[in-house]
């Protein structure tokens, strides 16, 4: 399990600092895959930062329920983007697809680990 949770956050990190970082600087890099610079690419760039910044956290407190949160969201969004952006050639939706074949290799080993302990929970009091 904690290898596959490590690779996956690697995943994540290597991934996402060039893509914030090209986004950030509105290089025309970016411009091909996801659109000219607009509202809805800075939110974008929004989410991308907030899940690097999650997983560099989880690398150093790999919480298996915190990391399967951030996994699942990212499968979810991962797996409809072929649907949101009607089609499958393109650039961004393969490497979401191949990304979130990854990340459910890491959900499955985090289950059979830990298994129905995912899911408990506790009074906040």
């Amino acid at each position: 399990m904690q290898t596959w949770i490590y690779v996956s956050l690697a995943a994540n990190i290597v991934v996402l600092v060039p893509i914030v970082v090209l986004m950030a600087i509105q290089s025309s890099l970016i411009d091909g895959a996801w659109g000219p610079s607009t509202a809805a690419r800075g939110i974008l760039m929004s989410i991308y930062m907030a899940i690097l910044i999650a997983s560099a956290v989880l690398v150093f407190l790999p919480v298996p329920a915190f990391i399967a949160a951030l996994l699942a969201v990212q499968v979810v969004y991962k797996v409809t983007t072929p649907l949101t952006v009607g089609s499958f050639i393109n650039p961004v939706v393969v490497s979401n697809l191949l990304i979130s074949g990854l990340h459910i290799a890491t959900l499955a080993a985090i289950y059979s680990e830990v298994g129905t302990r995912l899911f408990q929970t506790s009074p906040l009091i």
